[in-house]
């Protein structure tokens, strides 16, 4: 096993990747990841996100699952693209606020059941294999809220504990918010980091949040015929279905037919391998498709990035067609497909059991469950020698920027690092530690994102930053001690917008009495237009 093992194109996180599903965030998947579970090795974990860029202070509404949506797990044993388990999530509203408040809570919540907390969600959880009719594993399942703040959610950990499901076979399970896990500087789309790599270094998803599920199932339950030693290679993605007709404004449970409208397994293939012109089409369509498009086969064999590269850093693009990523992204790495990478990782060709004559080459994640758990994980994954690690599944350290920007460069074909992207996107590791259990995803942050200064202009723009002007990562505002925010509080800029707040309330309470007045007012005279009526 070589460092040629190198993965495809893929530079970001699944963000927005495509016009339709942009407008759609609650049923934007935005990352996947599979990887066997560390503390429970003959187990395999599911991570699923959806709801790109979910701003902690987004209220009153916050970032609830569809209700209007089917959320699946999709693995492929086989190798024929076509899913032999299918999980399947649908979320329900129960929702007391009425015409009474607008408020998500009206007091602290510390239970899933606190009577203050006036919207709740919850799930059904549904299981397929090989083709059986769907079997209910669990129903009116708690959904984790989305987190309000301090004062609203003392003790969130708590909240997620309760949320977590075990079930009947070793199954875990979980729905609900948590902290964006991935980590990146997205400033790749500024012509690939301002031309001259001085736009790194920057969290651009530090301080956001998405909607979370997470699955933890034991081997046999997705190996092919239940054998994870005869068969360890699986393939993964994910899709969320909305039904054919949709009514807006209406909660309606997802009935009848249904489209598929989003899609992902490795990270950013819609987003910078898929065209413009494609990138809806991609999310509709199912895997065993892939191959059968030309364009989009060409977008692999003949990649857009290694160009772009070269044009700007006068880094060689390598040779075209790239087979090598041909064989990462459609047929797994395997020596059994006679592709340039000449090593037998996570295909399921390499499976036992695999009929070669059924095999279809297509898109997916693509995890070998018997490769061992590293005792010290890489972020750099198979290009450091750590087979645990993505493109051999995705765990939720792998830094798959960094990654891709060198197989790209011609890592995967040279077997060593390009040393003009050694520093890759400067930002090698998540804002917020992750757990050593399921559902492994920190919990979500609280504060917001903007923290008021802006970038629109002045040093902060000129330095290329975030808030603070210097293109360091933004401080978590979940993690910002206390004393640190008191400290701030004494300067000059803080007391003049002190003043500010304070004219703001005199002015807010102004205008609610002469509201009340004129409420007073209106409210006579409909009632004495009321009495002209009725005579």
């Amino acid at each position: 096993m070589t460092a040629a093992l190198g993965p495809g194109l893929s530079v970001a996180s699944s963000h927005r990747e495509a016009p339709l599903i942009a407008a759609d965030p609650a049923a934007d998947n935005t990352d996947l990841y599979a990887f066997v579970s560390p503390e429970r090795p003959d187990y395999v974990t599911f991570i699923a996100n959806w709801a790109p860029f979910s701003e902690p202070n987004g209220g009153p509404n916050f970032f609830p699952f569809a209700t209007d949506a089917v959320y699946n797990i999709n693995v492929d044993s086989d190798g024929d693209a076509k899913p032999n388990a299918v999980f399947r999530w649908t979320f329900k509203n129960i929702d007391k606020r009425g015409g009474n408040t607008f408020l998500y809570n009206n007091g602290p919540v510390t239970s899933l059941d606190d009577e203050n907390l006036l919207f709740r969600q919850t799930y059904t959880l549904e299981s397929s294999f090989n083709g059986e009719p769907f079997k209910t594993r669990i129903a009116d399942a708690p959904v984790a809220p989305s987190r309000v703040g301090a004062k609203s959610m003392p003790d969130y950990g708590t909240l997620r504990n309760q949320a977590n499901k075990q079930l009947p076979g070793g199954w875990n399970v979980f729905a609900g918010q948590a902290d964006d896990p991935f980590f990146l500087d997205l400033r790749v789309f500024d012509l690939l980091y301002g031309g001259d790599l001085s736009e790194t270094g920057q969290d651009t998803l530090a301080g956001y949040n998405v909607n979370t599920i997470a699955l933890q199932v034991p081997f046999s339950d997705v190996a092919l015929k239940g054998n994870a030693k005869r068969n360890p290679v699986i393939g993964v993605w994910t899709t969320t279905e909305r039904a054919k007709v949709r009514v807006t404004g209406k909660e309606t449970p997802v009935t009848g037919d249904r489209v598929q409208v989003s899609r992902l397994g490795n990270p950013l293939v819609n987003e910078v391998v898929v065209p413009a012109n494609l990138k809806d089409a991609f999310n509709a369509t199912a895997p065993d498709g892939d191959a059968k498009i030309p364009e989009l086969v060409k977008r692999v064999t003949e990649p857009e990035l290694p160009q772009l590269l070269q044009a700007i850093y006068n880094i060689p693009a390598p040779a075209t067609p790239r087979n090598d990523l041909v064989e990462i992204y459609l047929t797994g790495i395997t020596t059994k497909a006679q592709g340039p990478i000449q090593a037998d990782l996570n295909s399921q060709l390499n499976n036992m059991d695999v009929n070669a004559q059924r095999f279809v080459p297509s898109e997916q994640l693509r995890l070998n469950l018997g490769v061992p758990v590293a005792a010290q994980p890489n972020r750099l994954g198979v290009l450091a020698q750590d087979l645990q690690g993505f493109p051999n599944g995705r765990r939720l350290t792998d830094d798959v920027v960094d990654i891709s920007l060198q197989a790209v460069a011609g890592a995967a074909q040279a077997g060593k690092l390009v040393d003009a992207l050694a520093a890759g996107d400067k930002v090698d590791a998540n804002d917020n530690g992750f757990d050593g259990k399921f559902p492994y995803v920190a919990l979500p942050n609280v504060g917001a994102v903007n923290k008021g200064g802006g970038t629109a202009g002045g040093a902060a723009a000129n330095n290329g930053g975030g808030g603070g002007g210097n293109g360091a990562p933004t401080p978590n505002p979940s993690t910002t001690p206390a004393s640190a925010n008191s400290s701030a509080m004494t300067s000059t800029g803080a007391v003049v917008v002190g003043g500010i707040g304070v004219m703001a309330i005199l002015a807010s309470l102004g205008f609610w009495f002469w509201w009340r007045r004129r409420g007073v007012r209106m409210a006579g005279s409909a009632h004495r237009a009321d009495e002209s009526i009725s005579i």
